[in-house]
């Protein structure tokens, strides 16, 4: 029995102490924000990386997301005569919940995974401490930068993931399902709330930046060669993805648990 409580506290205690350095990662990170020198061409060159180069995986997701959605909703309402409510569930299931997770877990797979990747190249190869043989901080060179891409960009690639989610439900729903246009679109805006596009943004803004974290902390911390640079590039999707989820649910209670 001591030994099965040992066990559990040296794993409870090496978790608290995994979180507590990877607090430490993200404070020194956003720390550099607020001195310059500021690098504005790196987090533009960020930003286009992790949002403009995400689209297009994102769009194929978001739409095709949005069909399967609104075909599996006219499915089971139909059996309780409740076909009215498909318009209605596709919008908020894509802008509170489907728009979000999975945008930021397609960007987690796409970014998280080269940001890491690169950073722990970087590193093995020593390219990190010649920055700092050069006088330059890899904290505000290489991390801020991609933390404040992905806290800035995700939620603009979320508010295009809403729109055309909800557009594959209204391809669905109109050509295949035989909806009435325009009661489709009203029955969409009607039960549509701004909390609901809100609480979907303030989780994209999370997302992006757990993103970010996740591949900046594993890269900078990978050790021993190409199998170091796979392991962090596969910590770093991994523990992206479920970090993603925990949060997901975490923010949902905050909007939407009373």
């Amino acid at each position: 029995m001591v030994r099965f409580l040992a066990a559990i506290g040296a794993v409870f205690l090496g978790f608290l102490a995994a979180t507590g350095r990877l607090a430490m990662f993200a404070g020194l990170a956003l720390a550099t924000a607020f001195t310059p020198p500021y690098y504005l061409r790196a987090i533009l060159r960020e930003m286009i990386n992790v949002g403009y180069f995400s689209l297009p995986v994102v769009g194929l997701t978001a739409i095709f997301t949005g069909m399967v959605l609104a075909l599996q909703s006219y499915t089971g309402f139909s059996r309780f005569a409740a076909e009215g409510a498909v318009a209605t569930v596709v919008v908020l299931s894509v802008t509170r919940e489907l728009g979000p997770v999975i945008t930021g877990l397609m960007v987690a797979g796409r970014v998280g995974a080269a940001m890491a990747a690169e950073i722990g190249t970087m590193r093995v190869t020593d390219q990190i401490d010649a920055l700092t043989t050069l006088s330059t901080d890899p904290l505000r060179y290489l991390v801020l930068p991609r933390l404040l891409a992905g806290l800035i960009t995700l939620p603009m690639l979320v508010l295009v993931a809403d729109i055309i989610g909800v557009f594959g439900g209204y391809l669905v729903g109109v050509y295949r399902l035989g909806f009435n246009p325009e009661a489709y679109l009203n029955r969409t805006h009607q039960y549509l709330e701004t909390n609901d596009v809100v609480s979907g943004l303030v989780k994209a803004a999370v997302f992006g930046f757990i993103v970010a974290l996740m591949g900046c902390y594993h890269g900078y911390h990978s050790r021993g060669g190409a199998q170091g640079v796979g392991q962090a590039t596969t910590y770093a999707v991994v523990s992206a993805s479920v970090l993603i989820l925990v949060f997901n649910y975490l923010i949902t209670a905050a909007f939407f648990g009373r």
